[in-house]
């Protein structure tokens, strides 16, 4: 009977991991300043605006009179996105109504993506214990967060993507509660995970993944165990604490739900499946129907924007798993280990046959599934151990190893120098395509964060008297003056046909380089060396 893998069998020094995390700490506190806000912060908090009206109405109803912010934001019932998970969004709505300073929304932006940024290191703390569990190493697990962290996409967006990436942190944590659930299968251990699970799911009902994955394996323990004296019994406590607790907790955390719980979930999934969205995506040069993408577009959009490394040693690892269940079955069903990499493997390819099967609504590149990012960082790191294991001492395949770490050794330390130039513009990242087909292909600042830098150049370049814009877009050109100081706001007037104007142009979805018929270039913000945004001055 397989047992149970041991303690780590290399520890790194106990001070490591404590000064990777605090050092990440520290530099996103460094950092979060620099940052823009996105074009959905805005809807996302009034999301949580509406959810926190509707629960002090009904616990606390003259304090939820007393608050302006509250009453100016519409009920929950018949809100066109009363079916967003809010959990994270509630306590940013409270801290928002109680800000002594709460028309300033400079203080709330900046304290909103410091949380996001907290929340995305919990996310990569539970990355590392789930490498942990997996690899038994350390420094092999610190190295799989370190992979993480050096995602330039990943990285910017942990400071103000509160729906994908706060989604990926949690999902993350629900997965490293299962690994432990499946470690030693125990009603507290259960518990734990189904409130894990709670927390995923009252983010975003992507969430309830968890479940078919969790009762699964644990059937499998049932039918094979793992661990000698494993009483089913036991196991079959554990499914149903599980199973009550991921129910209960993820209704009340989720206020959309109350009223019909079981109906209103059924609509919102609904909804997810085909998300009401109706605009076009730029793809491969082609504008294309979000209603109807092709069946490649997640994977690609993955695929030119993770370092190169990164995707062909997941697709490695993901490979040799394949090969492994194919050919020594009972190695992968029969072991705790094993059927970690089989999670793995369900993580990753599981949600992309999902979304593509159902034809689901995607834009702004692969966003809606970065949640089976950390998946692929394990199986590359997985398919690198292998290939350690693999070269042992003979010559020509310690060779062989040493040149793929030098590959990745470099890739990584390239990777981390284009991030500080690209600083803080790392969401328009793309790995390996050249700059002009970039421009022609793909979207690229679909966030809105390019219009922080433009605005503050003007502000800048003319600190006296009103400056009369014309944005491309109202919404990130609205956002981002948020962030200057009250009196450069003030400076601000939008004008469509005042002459003199700046034109405020972004490249959301435009191929090539914007040119106008009339006036001249006075700025453009670059990332890479690629356009993001251009201001022209209109005669």
């Amino acid at each position: 009977m397989p047992s149970l893998p041991a303690t780590p069998a290399i520890r790194a020094p106990r001070w490591l991991a404590p000064a990777f995390f605090g050092g990440l700490l520290l530099l996103g506190a460094w950092l979060v300043t620099d940052y823009g806000v996105s074009w959905d912060e805005p809807v996302d908090h009034l999301n949580g605006l509406v959810s926190l009206r509707h629960i002090t109405t009904l616990v606390a109803p003259e304090w939820a009179a007393r608050q302006p912010l509250l009453q100016q934001v519409p009920p929950l019932a018949g809100y066109v996105d009363n079916d967003h998970g809010v959990l994270f969004e509630l306590p940013l709505a409270l801290l928002h109504t109680t800000l002594r300073s709460g028309s300033d929304l400079r203080t709330y932006y900046l304290w909103r993506h410091m949380a996001t940024f907290v929340v995305c290191v919990g996310g990569i703390w539970a990355l590392y214990r789930l490498a942990l569990l997996r690899f038994r190493n350390q420094y092999v697990a610190l190295f799989t967060a370190l992979l993480f962290v050096l995602s330039p996409r990943m990285f910017a967006e942990s400071f103000y993507n509160a729906k994908d990436l706060v989604f990926l942190a949690a999902f993350t944590l629900g997965m490293y509660t299962l690994a432990r659930l499946l470690e030693r299968p125990t009603p507290g251990r259960a518990l734990v995970h189904g409130l894990a699970s709670a927390v995923a799911l009252d983010i975003r009902i992507l969430g309830s993944m968890l479940v078919p994955f969790t009762l699964v394996l644990l059937l499998l323990e049932a039918i094979q165990p793992t661990q000698q004296r494993l009483k089913r019994a036991r196991l079959g406590a554990s499914g149903a604490v599980y199973l009550l607790s991921t129910v209960g907790a993820g209704i009340a955390g989720w206020p959309y739900l109350w009223a019909a719980p079981l109906d209103n979930f059924l609509q919102a999934f609904e909804a997810m499946r085909h998300f009401r969205w109706q605009g076009k995506v730029l793809y491969w040069g082609e504008y294309e129907s979000a209603q109807d993408l092709p069946w490649h577009y997640a994977p690609v959009w993955l695929l030119v924007t993770t370092p190169l490394s990164y995707s062909l040693a997941a697709l490695g690892g993901l490979l040799l798993q394949i090969r492994q269940v194919c050919t020594r079955p009972r190695t992968v069903l029969g072991t705790y280990t094993g059927r970690l990499d089989l999670l793995f493997c369900g993580w990753l390819l599981g949600p992309m046959i999902l979304v593509i099967g159902m034809n689901s609504v995607l834009y702004d590149g692969w966003r809606h599934l970065y949640f089976v990012y950390p998946a692929l960082l394990l199986l590359a790191v997985g398919a690198g151990v292998r290939l350690w294991r693999w070269a042992g001492q003979a010559t020509r395949r310690r060779r062989i190893m040493q040149a793929a770490a030098g590959a990745v050794t470099l890739e990584m330390a390239f990777t981390a120098v284009r991030m500080a130039l690209m600083h803080p513009q790392q969401q328009v990242y793309f790995s390996f395509l050249p700059t002009h087909k970039v421009e022609q292909w793909f979207e690229r600042d679909y966030w809105g964060l390019s219009y922080r830098q433009g605005l503050e150049y003007l502000a800048r370049t003319y600190p006296q008297g009103p400056i009369l814009v014309d944005p491309q877009h109202i919404p990130p050109f609205e956002n981002n003056r948020a962030l200057l100081p009250p009196a450069d706001r003030q400076r601000f007037v939008v004008s469509e046909t005042a002459p003199g104007r700046f034109l405020l142009l972004d490249y959301r979805s435009q191929a090539g380089t914007v040119v106008t018929p009339t006036g001249w270039e006075v700025y453009r913000v670059t990332a890479d060396g690629l356009p993001i945004l251009s201001i022209y001055q209109h005669p």
